[in-house]
């Protein structure tokens, strides 16, 4: 049995806990907030992030949170026409083993973290901001920021794109900001016209922008995130965005959608980061995690589905005595680094070729889209929404 500390309490951080501590470990939670919460809106759930929540145990508890939705819907955001859609009933279920859900980011928290404090062996400590780290051969201790000093087997830095962890331990920097700004906005489901209440994730791709809605919250509530390639240099997040403001972003943004725009109220806009794909994620006991090691931009949907691929694999890696867990945290980082760095990289290039285009390239994409079969959509995202094993190593 090994003591795990794992720097942060957000989504990739409890699920390792989770991960950890199945296979008999005792495991330290150090969040750096007053309270375990998760901010955000929105988030999307492939069949992948579904394998992966099972495994952890908690799969069930997250699905009856979940709106599951009936398709993904490509629109040409100024002329108003669907491009492609691609089902996510029957076929795409029976292929990919689990649908395809929105949730409410807290929706997927909380479970995570009923389960955390559910299982013996997880100390959940709030008010605990790892700023270092230091190790010898036989364990490594994370200083906390009050001086407090944490020694244990192994750290997880689970401490988001701006890990304090991976500071130490790769010492890159500021994460990439990527000129893009996005607002969001969560409105009550009873304030949308009945016709515009589709069970969808809908996006509609204009050229430097796009806009996407979907329900959530068990459909009690649609979510919409609106994004402008608008060469933004700061990061920001969460910044209150006057309405009017928002509107003005999106000008020629056809009448249909238009109309959910102009829904939204108490607006928030967060500058969009990323980082390249990191060549190591370990550095003898210490190893990275979600945000810390691999973030990337909202584009593919795989943000918190990669965090928790990157739990259940290190939780499996994990199963074994504390004297080899140098060679473990190796072999993890082996095995998810390959996916995790292809899936940053087509993040970026689906901003790049997919949602924001302009003319005669936007046509061409429309074109494009419009020639492929359920069966060439389910194909391209095969990769993705198809794995259910995450690399070598990871349990059933």
């Amino acid at each position: 049995m090994a003591k795990i500390l794992i720097a942060g309490g957000g989504v990739g951080g409890l699920a390792a806990a989770l991960a950890t501590a199945r296979h008999g470990h005792r495991v330290t939670v150090l969040e750096r907030r007053d309270s375990f919460t998760e901010l955000g809106a929105g988030i999307q759930l492939g069949p992948n992030a579904f394998h992966a929540l099972d495994r952890l145990g908690v799969g069930d508890a997250v699905r009856r949170r979940a709106v599951f939705i009936d398709e993904l819907r490509f629109m040409d955001g100024t002329t108003g026409r669907k491009v492609r859609s691609m089902p996510l009933t029957g076929a795409y279920r029976t292929r990919f083993g689990n649908p395809y859900a929105v949730v409410h980011r807290t929706c997927l928290y909380e479970p995570l973290l009923a389960a955390c404090r559910a299982t013996d062996g997880i100390e959940l400590r709030t008010d605990s901001p790892v700023v270092r780290y230091a190790q010898d051969t036989g364990s490594v201790t994370a200083v906390l920021a009050g001086g407090e000093r944490l020694t244990g087997d192994a750290l997880i830095g689970a401490d988001g794109i701006r890990s304090t962890v991976r500071g130490q331990l790769l010492g890159d920097g500021d994460p990439r900001v990527s000129g893009h700004t996005i607002y969001r906005s969560v409105i009550p489901m009873a304030k949308v016209p009945e016709d515009l209440r589709w069970n969808t994730v809908t996006l509609w791709a204009g050229p430097k922008w796009h806009f996407v809605h979907y329900p959530v919250g068990g459909g009690e509530f649609l979510n919409l995130a609106a994004t402008r390639d608008d060469g933004a240099t700061e990061a920001v997040a969460g910044l209150p965005a006057d309405r009017d403001r928002v509107l003005a972003e999106f000008p020629d943004l056809g009448s249909t959608a238009r109309r959910l725009l102009e829904l939204g109220e108490n607006w928030k806009s967060w500058v969009l980061c990323d980082r390249d794909p990191a060549d190591r994620w370990t550095d003898g006991r210490v190893a990275l995690l979600g945000d810390a090691a691999h973030p990337m931009l909202q584009y593919a949907a795989q943000g918190a589905c990669q965090a928790l691929e990157d739990a259940v694999v290190l939780g499996a890696l994990l199963d074994g005595p504390a004297a080899d867990v140098v060679q473990r945290l190796e072999k993890y980082h082996a095995v998810r680094h390959e996916r995790t760095a292809k899936t940053q990289l087509v993040a970026r290039e689906m901003g790049r070729q997919l949602y924001h285009p302009a003319g005669r390239a936007a046509r061409e994409r429309n074109a494009r889209l419009a020639a492929m079969t359920v069966d060439d959509l389910y194909d391209t995202v095969q990769w993705l929404h198809g794995e259910r094993d995450f690399g070598a190593g990871a349990d059933r």
